[in-house]
């Protein structure tokens, strides 16, 4: 008999743990195994504001995939995903194809523009390490550029952050804490550095608890920084954005961080979705498919108190990706598979620095406390990916 093959599409932290799961839990004659991922390297998508605004490496939120994964006993395949082909069960690769039993879609997400123009022309909007890298050069680039020239242009030191999202509040905490270091490195006036958030929503932060919302506007307003809430963009040009009330703000900085939407080969390859992502059922399967998991950002679940999908999160993705796991085993042994129900263990934002806000088990906390969270559940999304090793190696100080 031959053994089911299973490809996983995706390392991010949903594929990653479906893939390290699987080669713990089924023996090597149980399963073929295989993993696709554009990059040899698993990246903590939720660090990348730090190397973005110049607070941390980019290097230290990459994680090698062998040095975490037993290549030996998961086949790694360094591809781009081109489409996945049901009917066939096969899916399509940049450099050939590859045929399955049970297919795992993992493919994280894409930037969501909303109808917005000019954003992927004029606008920083990849959330990935080389795009991290590519901000952080664009800033010391400004920065370097504005005394250099004969002419002070204020647009070289003006930084629009489009959205109030965790993203959007995460990297404009650390760049508005980055400011004052790279303020006295190129001799620039701080007076001269102009930060705006500009968010479409009625409030930063949207769902977060008011008062942490309150503290953390507070805190970047002390550092420089300018909301405007309820106000769309209209328009990103070159050189800045252009609001719905009309008026433009001139910026040679404008990174979009207005949210996601699933992987554009969800509805390449003809599942039904809404914004690139899947209402899987409650094994995590995709509707009308028994072979086909879907997980992390491209899948779509509905919290059933307040009748609203839960919001792509690096902790429900790593809890799909252990469910996910336990379901491919339990369909190849002929057993039940099990429902997944995300466990929300609690919220933090960073606000840069030795600052955050966060909600966990339904308590609030704020400042040194917060960031002291913050690091600790970081640390241990790199000890479900690694172990110890890798808290070791890759980990942040919670002190």
């Amino acid at each position: 008999m031959n053994k089911p093959r299973i490809v996983i599409l995706g390392a991010g932290y949903a594929g990653l743990i479906t893939a390290a799961k699987l080669k713990k839990e089924l023996g090597y004659n149980e399963a073929e195994i295989t993993l696709v991922n554009k990059h040899d390297y698993h990246y903590q998508t939720t660090w990348l504001h730090e190397p973005a605004a110049g607070t941390m490496d980019p290097e230290k939120a990459r994680v090698e995939i062998k040095s975490v994964l037993d290549t030996n006993r998961v086949q790694f395949i360094k591809d781009v995903v081109v489409e996945v082909n049901t009917e066939d069960k096969k899916v399509v690769l940049n450099n050939g194809e590859l045929e399955y039993d049970y297919l795992v879609v993992a493919l994280g997400s894409e930037p969501e523009t909303f109808g917005v123009p000019g954003v992927f022309e004029h606008a920083f909007s990849k959330w990935t390490v080389n795009g991290a890298r590519q901000v952080r050069t664009h800033i010391d680039y400004m920065f370097s550029k504005y005394n250099s020239e004969d002419e002070k242009r204020d647009e070289l030191l003006t930084f629009v952050v489009a959205g109030a999202g965790f993203t959007g509040i995460e990297f404009i905490g650390e760049l508005s804490e980055r400011v004052p270091d790279l303020c006295a490195k190129y001799d620039v006036p701080k007076e001269k550095v102009k930060m705006y958030v500009i968010e479409a929503a009625p409030s930063a932060l949207p769902g977060f608890d008011p008062e942490l919302v309150e503290y953390a506007m507070n805190l970047l307003e002390s550092r420089g920084v300018e909301f405007k809430i309820s106000c769309p963009i209209k328009e990103v040009v070159k050189g800045g954005v252009v609001l719905a009330t009309g008026d433009e703000i001139k910026a040679e900085t404008v990174v979009w961080a207005t949210g996601v939407r699933g992987s554009s080969i969800i509805e390449k390859s003809g599942f039904e979705a809404m914004r690139g992502r899947v209402k899987v059922e409650a094994d995590l399967r995709a509707p009308g498919h028994d072979d086909v998991f879907i997980i992390g950002d491209c899948a779509l679940i509905i919290n059933e108190e307040i009748n609203r999908p839960y919001p792509p999160t690096a902790q429900i993705a790593l809890q799909q990706g252990e469910v996910c796991a336990y379901n491919l085993k339990a369909l190849i042994k002929g057993e039940e598979t099990k429902t997944f129900k995300p466990e929300i263990k609690g919220t933090v934002a960073s606000l840069g620095g030795s600052e955050a806000i966060g909600l966990v088990f339904g308590k609030k906390l704020y400042g040194t406390s917060a960031s002291f969270m913050k690091k600790m559940i970081d640390n241990r999304s790199l000890y479900i990916i690694g172990g110890p090793g890798l808290v070791l190696k890759k980990g942040k100080s919670p002190l």
